[in-house]
């Protein structure tokens, strides 16, 4: 990685009109696909299916088709994938990434995965590896000829799926597996099969399964350079400690892939920081003032690990869970000023909780963004899947 001595200070001020105009928020940066959203921020978080229409809404000129050209890209053309990646996170990437995702992330934790449950079949007295490669095999061969299948479907093809044991015996935590369900989980994490068309509408958490695109085979080091460069470019500049965080690889690695790329270390307020080559000049940010709605796990509030730049510590047991997930957040001009949520009858109700700088222009731009994703939403009622307090109270306490 370059270093050159002085290494330029970027302030919030330019972090934050950098973080405006890439990741898309800000009006004029807004786009007309969900294909180039995810194609600019690499990935979307897809824990929550409803994350992905959320966030690809938030960043399209024209919202109204988000539901139809989203399903578009992730169902009929397959140009999005919905597919496991950094830190063992489901997210929604562009097809074309699927082989570097799987190379520089998806390896390691695969055979982790994959050991985790030999061990843990073995423990409860279930059949050995042979078997489990056997029903792999066969499950594998049936979801090709469905072509979209749910664990139920084929569990009728194969019914060794249905074949249960006990997790964790004697313990707290203690419970019952089934082979379908941790079996279905490891041949996602190793890039065998991907999340297909969901059950019931976008919102649903039922979905199919669907064999994974085929893609080539990449080199480990080099992979993790490619990803590493596509997301500094949007998101840099980065610490290590985000870069470490994000992708979920060990220091050694973020290392190698700075050097690899060969980033420049800037500065910023919480210490030595990098951008991609090229990247270390001013960068003005947009003309006009600009307010965002975006959803629970939304990859802008979720893409540094230190966010002090953007949001304030005070706002955090507001608008966190106990696990550390974001829930919805109001942005006004590169930071988070609030959160929303949804009442019963779909009305979208938000509340400011930083008010700093914030006056009549602000809340009438969140005003007008709150319409608009009433306007493409509609009738449709979304729950976060990670509740946080705010959005828990603005939507009217319900469970």
């Amino acid at each position: 990685m370059a270093t050159g001595g002085g290494e330029r200070y970027i302030g919030v001020g330019e972090r934050r009109a950098r973080l405006a105009l890439r990741q898309q928020l800000a009006g004029a940066a807004r786009v007309g696909s969900p294909e180039e959203v995810a194609g600019a921020l690499v990935a979307l978080h897809g824990s929550d299916p409803a994350t992905v229409y959320l966030a690809v809404g938030a960043r399209l000129v024209d919202p109204s088709g988000t539901v139809a050209e989203t399903e578009r890209a992730l169902y009929e053309d397959r140009s999005l994938v919905r597919m496991h990646g950094m830190r063992h996170t489901v997210f929604a990437f562009p097809t074309e990434l699927t082989a570097i995702v799987h190379a520089s992330t998806g390896l390691t934790v695969a055979a982790r995965e994959r050991a985790s449950l030999l061990k843990d079949m073995a423990k409860a007295g279930a059949p050995d590896a042979t078997w489990l490669k056997e029903v792999e095999e066969a499950t594998l061969a049936a979801l090709a000829r469905r072509g979209e299948a749910t664990a139920t479907e084929l569990a009728q093809d194969e019914p060794r799926l249905r074949e249960q044991f006990v997790y964790a015996a004697g313990k707290s935590y203690e419970g019952v597996h089934s082979v379908s369900s941790r079996l279905l989980r490891v041949l996602g994490v190793e890039g065998k099969v991907v999340r297909g068309r969901p059950l019931g509408s976008w919102i649903s958490t039922q979905f199919r399964w669907a064999v994974a695109p085929p893609h080539p085979e990449l080199d480990v080091a080099e992979a993790q350079a490619e990803l590493l460069r596509r997301w500094l470019t949007v998101c840099g500049p980065a610490t290590e400690a985000d870069l470490k965080w994000w992708t979920g690889w060990k220091v050694t690695d973020v290392r190698r892939a700075l050097t690899a790329i060969r980033a420049v270390r800037v500065s910023v307020d919480e210490g030595p920081a990098y951008v991609v080559e090229g990247d270390a000049g001013p960068v003005a940010g947009p003309v006009e003032p600009w307010a965002a709605l975006l959803p629970g796990l939304d990859p802008t509030a979720m893409g540094w690990q230190q966010r002090d730049w953007y949001l304030a510590p005070s706002l955090r047991p507001a608008l966190f869970d106990r696990s550390g997930n974001v829930g919805p957040t109001v942005w006004w001009n590169g930071r988070v000023v609030g959160g929303w949520g949804q009442r019963p009858d779909g009305e979208i109700v938000w509340r400011l909780l930083d008010t700093e700088g914030v006056g009549s222009e602000a809340e009438a731009a969140v005003a007008v963004e709150a319409e608009r994703l009433r306007g493409w939403v509609g009738a449709t009622r979304v729950t976060p899947r990670f509740r946080v307090p705010l959005e828990k109270e603005l939507a009217g306490g319900t469970g």
